[in-house]
């Protein structure tokens, strides 16, 4: 099974600069040892199961919470049984068509 989780932790009440925060999320995240992307937006992980997942999730958002007084949190979930790896197979679905030309509609 895949448990894709794509999310966003936003410190409340610290001020504009909330970078140093964040990154305090992300280092979670990183050091969970499962598979994951962070872009400007979300930091995307990958999981067998959902409790494995948002394990994960609660300790980032737990991070920011120790710094900042209130924490704004995005989720969406893909939960898909028989897949394995679909963070990557995702994209590499797309990168297929796109290499593909156009068909004009």
């Amino acid at each position: 099974m895949s448990v894709l989780v794509a999310f966003s932790v936003t410190p409340l009440g610290v001020g504009e600069g909330v970078g140093e925060i964040v990154a305090d999320a992300v280092r979670v995240v990183r050091d969970s040892g499962l598979p994951n992307k962070t872009d400007s937006m979300f930091t995307v992980i990958e999981g067998d199961t959902w409790e494995q997942v948002m394990a994960v999730v609660q300790r980032a958002v737990e991070a920011v919470a120790a710094r900042a007084p209130r924490a704004s949190v995005v989720i969406k979930v893909d939960w898909r049984p028989g897949v394995t790896d679909a963070m990557t197979q995702k994209v590499d679905s797309i990168e297929r068509y796109l290499a593909k030309p156009a068909i004009d509609p």
